[in-house]
């Protein structure tokens, strides 16, 4: 799974998910991508489900970035525990996602077993997805 490996403070506040994504909402690296529609916490083992679904589609063909990193940790306190006595530890860890987040690319593929590699991909993610080539985003950007 996807964590850091060190961090400044362990226990961090949940946070704002508003607004648009500003960074990262273009394809730098592959030809086709999958892009949220809307915003959540996607997390380590739903990250590295996706990778596994995509890859194995693709028989270890091509190649995938993975453009989001789970850096927020999500703390729980104990089941059966009293109010107080402080934050709980940390349980897992999260990618902040914003609508327009490319989260991850494809290349070196046909554009169909693109298409269906990611579709299994998107199944595995708690969030609306979808799938865009790079010439699709080139287009809409100029107008």
């Amino acid at each position: 799974m996807l964590m850091p490996k060190r961090v400044k403070y362990r226990r961090v506040h949940r946070g704002r998910m508003s607004g648009e994504a500003t960074r990262g909402n273009k394809i730098s690296y592959g030809e086709y991508a999958i892009v949220a529609l809307e915003a959540g916490w996607i997390t380590s083992n739903q990250i590295e489900s996706a990778r596994i679904a995509m890859t194995r589609y693709m028989k270890r063909g091509g190649k995938v970035w993975i453009k989001i990193f789970p850096d927020k940790s999500v703390t729980k306190k104990p089941a059966e525990t009293r109010m107080g006595s402080g934050k709980g530890s940390p349980e897992y860890w999260v990618a902040v996602v914003k609508p327009g987040r490319v989260m991850f690319e494809v290349a070196g593929v046909d554009g169909e077993i693109a298409r269906e590699a990611m579709r299994l991909a998107r199944n595995k993610l708690p969030i609306k997805t979808k799938f865009i080539a790079k010439e699709e985003m080139e287009v809409g950007g100029e107008e």
